[in-house]
C-alpha cells in the first residue's frame, strides 16, 4: 500500500522541535540532569503555588463576601425600622449603617431618591447596573466590581414593603493588596525552589556521574598507549562494582591482546631474521657471478635483490616496532650541537636512499649555531633517513631541510626541523592517518615503482615520541608536503 506523504503541518512541526531538541541533545550527561531537576521544581513549585494561592484567595474572598452579604442584611433590619419613623433622616441613616457595619460606603434609594454616605466619590451610578436590576426585581444580590482602580464588592437587598433598595460597598483594596504580596511570595519561593532543585541536581549528578568520569580519565589514559590504567575497586555499590570489573577485565585482555600481538610480531621478525641472512649471503654470491649469467637470468637477479632489500628493511622495522610496542626500546641521549647533528643526519639520509635524488639545500637559523640538543643520535638519524626517503619515493625528492626555533612548549623552548619537498603534498583527509603503520592513502595505486614499505613514517612517529617531541605535517610555502620534527630543548639551552 503506498504512504502518504506528510501533511506540511508535520514538517512545520519536525523544524518548530528541532532547534531545541538539537540543543537538549547537545548538552552534557551532567547539564541535562541539572536541567532536569530544575525543571522538576519549577513544576512542582508552579503547580503547589498555583493552588496555595488559589484556595487561600477563594477562602479570603469568598469570606469577605459573605461578611459583607451578613452585614448588608443586618442593615437591612435596622434600616426598616429607621424609615418608620414618620419624619426620618435617610442620611443619618446611611450614615449611622455605614459607621456601624464597616462598610466603605452605604446607598440608599426610597422614594425615587439614592441616599449615599459618601456622595462625593460614590452614587447609586456607580453600583452595576446588573446588580441594581436584580435588587429591583426584589432579589437580593452580590457582584464584585472596580471603582477607582480599586476592587470592591457591593451587595444590594430590596426593602419592598418601603419601596425602597438598600446597597453596601465593601473596599476590597487590602485583601488585594495581601493576594498581591502572597503571589509575589509564591513567586520569589518557586525561583529558590527550582534555583535549590537545579543545585541539588547539579550535586547529585556530580556523586552520580563521578564513576563515569574516572572510567572517562582511564579510557583517555589508555588511549595515550598508558595499559597500566586501571579503575579502583568500589566496594559500596554492587553497580559500580561489576562496572569497574568490567572495565578493568576488558582492559586485561586488551593489555594482552596488544602484548601478545606485539609478542607474535618481534617472533616472527626474529625467526625471519636466519632465513634472510642466508638468502642474502647466497645472492651476494649470484651477483658475484653475475657476468656469468645471461641478460634474462641477470634481470630476475635484479629484481630478486631489490625485493630482498625490501624485505630486509620491512624485517628491520618490524622488529624497531615491536621493542617499541613490548616497552623495550631505549634511548642513548648525548649531548650534541645541534646543527652539525642536522648537516651530518642529512647526509648520512642521503647515501641510503634507494634511488639518486639532488641533495637538498640546508638552512639552519643562526640563532641555532650555539645550541646544543640532549638527543639519540641513532633515532634523529633514522627520522631524517626516513623523511628523506619518503621525500625522495613520493615527491622526487626533498628540496630543502629547515632548522629554527619553535614555540615553546610547558616553558622550555623547543627546536623546529623541517623536511620540505616539490611533490603533489598531502591531502587534508590524508594527514591524520599517514603516520598509522602501514597507511599509504589514496596514492597507493600511483606508486607502483615505490619501495616503501608503508612503515617509514610510522616508525618516524615513534622515534620522535621517544626522543619527547612532536611530528606533523603542513603545506610548504613553495608547494608541496612539509613534515616537521619539533623537539625539546633543556633549560638553558634556549636560542638568544
Amino acid at each position: 500500500m503506498a504512504k502518504a506523504p506528510p501533511a506540511r503541518g508535520d514538517h512545520r512541526l519536525r523544524r518548530y522541535l528541532h532547534g531545541p531538541l538539537a540543543v537538549w541533545e547537545r548538552l552534557g550527561l551532567r547539564a541535562r540532569v541539572t536541567g532536569l531537576f530544575a525543571f522538576g521544581a519549577l513544576l512542582l513549585s508552579v503547580l503547589m503555588g498555583g493552588l496555595s494561592f488559589y484556595a487561600t484567595s477563594h477562602f479570603l474572598v469568598s469570606d469577605q463576601i459573605n461578611a459583607a452579604i451578613k452585614e448588608a442584611f443586618v442593615g437591612r433590619a435596622t434600616v426598616e425600622q429607621r424609615l418608620l419613623v414618620p419624619t426620618p433622616n435617610e442620611l443619618t441613616v446611611v450614615a449611622d449603617l455605614t459607621a456601624a457595619t464597616g462598610a466603605t460606603t452605604s446607598i440608599l434609594y426610597y422614594r425615587g431618591t439614592a441616599y449615599s454616605s459618601n456622595s462625593f466619590t460614590v452614587s447609586i451610578s456607580d453600583v452595576p447596573e446588573p446588580l441594581r436590576a436584580l435588587v429591583r426585581a426584589g432579589t437580593p444580590a452580590t457582584q464584585t466590581f472596580v471603582l477607582g482602580n480599586r476592587p470592591q464588592v457591593a451587595v444590594g437587598v430590596p426593602l419592598p414593603s418601603l419601596d425602597a433598595r438598600y446597597f453596601v460597598i465593601f473596599d476590597l483594596g487590602d485583601l488585594d493588596h495581601t493576594l498581591h504580596v502572597l503571589a509575589l511570595a509564591l513567586v520569589l519561593g518557586g525561583l529558590i525552589t527550582t534555583l535549590l532543585g537545579g543545585l541539588v541536581g547539579r550535586v547529585a549528578s556530580g556523586r552520580t556521574l563521578r564513576p563515569l568520569s574516572a572510567v572517562s580519565r582511564a579510557a583517555v589514559a589508555i588511549a595515550r598507549g598508558d595499559l597500566d590504567t586501571r579503575l579502583r575497586a568500589t566496594t559500596g555499590d554492587p553497580d559500580l562494582r561489576g562496572l569497574t570489573q568490567s572495565f578493568n577485565t576488558m582492559v586485561d585482555q586488551l593489555q594482552d591482546r596488544i602484548e601478545r600481538d606485539a609478542r607474535f610480531t618481534s617472533d616472527v621478525s626474529h625467526e625471519l631474521r636466519s632465513p634472510l641472512t642466508t638468502i642474502a649471503n647466497t645472492l651476494n654470491v649470484l651477483e658475484a657471478h653475475a657476468d656469468e649469467l645471461s641478460p634474462r637470468a641477470r634481470r630476475a637477479l635484479e629484481l630478486l635483490g631489490a625485493d630482498l632489500r625490501r624485505f630486509e628493511r620491512m624485517v628491520a622495522e618490524l622488529l624497531e616496532i615491536s621493542r617499541s610496542d613490548t616497552g623495550s626500546a631505549d634511548t642513548s641521549l648525548e649531548v650534541v650541537d645541534a646543527g652539525e647533528l642536522i648537516r651530518q643526519s642529512v647526509a648520512a639520509g642521503m647515501r641510503t636512499l634507494p634511488t639518486p635524488v639532488s641533495s637538498p639545500t640546508i638552512s639552519i637559523d643562526p640563532v641555532l649555531d650555539e645550541v646544543t640538543l640532549a638527543v639519540d643520535k641513532r633515532r634523529f638519524e633514522r627520522v631524517m633517513a626516513n623523511l628523506l626517503e619518503n621525500a625522495a619515493l613520493y615527491a622526487g625528492g626533498a628540496t630543502r631541510v629547515a632548522a629554527e626555533p619553535g614555540p615553546d612548549r610547558l616553558g622550555h623552548p623547543t627546536l623546529v626541523v623541517a623536511v620540505e619537498d616539490h611533490g603533489p603534498g598531502v591531502p587534508l583527509a590524508e594527514r591524520r592517518r599517514i603516520f598509522e603503520r602501514f597507511y599509504r592513502g589514496q596514492a597507493a595505486g600511483r606508486r607502483g615503482a615505490s619501495t616503501g614499505t608503508g612503515l617509514g613514517l610510522a616508525l618516524v612517529a615513534e622515534h620522535v615520541r621517544l626522543l619527547g617531541g612532536l611530528v606533523g605535517i603542513e603545506d610548504a610555502p613553495s608547494g608541496g608536503a612539509r613534515f616537521t620534527v619539533e623537539l625539546p630543548l633543556t633549560d638553558g639551552e634556549e636560542p638568544s
